[in-house]
């Protein structure tokens, strides 16, 4: 069918994951690139109730499994059903998130597809290669983007020769754009008994103690970030400030965060979260691709480092060259006499 096909993860809220629906988002694109369909698949109870979020995305067609058995998220039934689904349909494309759930699903489905996987990319395009040791073109294959040698370079990955061509994406690197004009998904309801062994059901979860996050800096519109520049923790509480008087959210790089001036769940980046603020200020911060690659989708980009060839300063729309602990305090200053 040479479809492209998206895991639809469930949260606990019973909705379809936000990365989910960014990937639903790319694969809609990529999908009318080629003028072939866009498939999605649902496996969880009550999956009828997210038809129509599946066609406000653009989907064709929604394979669907509703069992109690297959919520929370269990890894060998979910396997086993994507691995079915890819089998009976043969796309060209399936797309998971890099979530908790997805990095446990991913590799298990491409091991028993035989098939390439490509973990945490950052861009998602078409592109053709020539192989020269057997004179073969290869046209439209997927080309897989992603950091790699610990974000030193960005590689270009491509899977010519098995399918589907299997990729995972963290959240917040894609857009999450609705299409213009809804479906009206074909449902295909799997028959859980027939395609699952009843061994893969042998784990049951019995309890679950679930703590929501303390905080999330995905969503907000202004982020002021902070590296290892910064200099200490007292410092960052400055930012802290700061922040407080944009209505924003602190990020941190990974130097930052390392060195122990704020927690890991501020932490912006390839091992943190992307994040893409109408304003990203950032204070003492290089810009190592591996933080670049979860903010340089950012609206207004602001960087203010005593390096004036800073990596950070190559792609912001504003460079500032000073000292972090210098201008933080003339900003706060300046916002505080000029805010309402």
């Amino acid at each position: 069918m040479q479809n492209i096909l998206v895991y639809c993860e469930i949260t606990e809220e019973g909705n379809i994951a936000d990365v989910s629906l960014e990937l639903l988002s790319k694969g809609r694109k990529l999908a009318e690139e080629q003028s072939v369909k866009l498939d999605a698949v649902l496996f969880g109870e009550k999956t009828e109730n997210l038809l129509e979020t599946c066609g406000i995305y653009g989907v064709s067609t929604v394979f669907a499994a509703n069992d109690s058995r297959l919520f929370p998220y269990t890894t060998q039934p979910h396997a086993a059903l994507m691995a079915h689904v890819c089998r009976e349909t043969d796309p060209q494309i399936a797309l998971v998130g890099a979530s908790p759930v997805g990095r446990d699903l991913a590799p298990r489905v491409a091991s028993e597809l035989k098939c390439g996987l490509t973990a945490d990319c950052t861009s998602l395009v078409y592109g053709d290669h020539y192989e020269k040791k057997t004179d073969t073109q290869y046209d439209n294959l997927l080309y897989q983007i992603r950091p790699a040698f610990g974000g030193n370079i960005i590689a270009t990955i491509i899977n010519p020769d098995t399918r589907p061509q299997m990729a995972t994406v963290r959240e917040g690197v894609m857009k999450n754009e609705p299409t213009e004009k809804a479906t009206n998904p074909e449902v295909v309801n799997l028959d859980v008994d027939k395609i699952v062994d009843p061994s893969n059901f042998a784990i049951e979860i019995i309890e679950r103690h679930i703590e929501p996050p303390k905080v999330d800096i995905k969503k907000s519109g202004v982020i002021i970030a902070g590296g290892y520049g910064v200099g200490s923790r007292d410092a960052f509480n400055k930012l802290f400030e700061l922040a407080d008087l944009l209505g924003g959210e602190v990020g941190a790089s990974r130097a930052a965060v390392d060195a122990g001036f704020v927690g890991h769940e501020r932490q912006v980046g390839q091992t943190g979260v992307t994040v893409r603020p109408k304003l990203y200020i950032g204070f003492g911060i290089s810009g190592a691709v591996q933080h670049r690659a979860g903010m340089d989708q950012s609206a207004k980009i602001i960087s203010v480092n005593t390096d004036p060839n800073a990596p950070l300063n190559q792609i912001a729309d504003y460079s500032i060259v000073g000292k972090a602990e210098d201008v933080i305090p003339k900003m706060i200053r300046f916002f505080k006499a000029n805010s309402k």
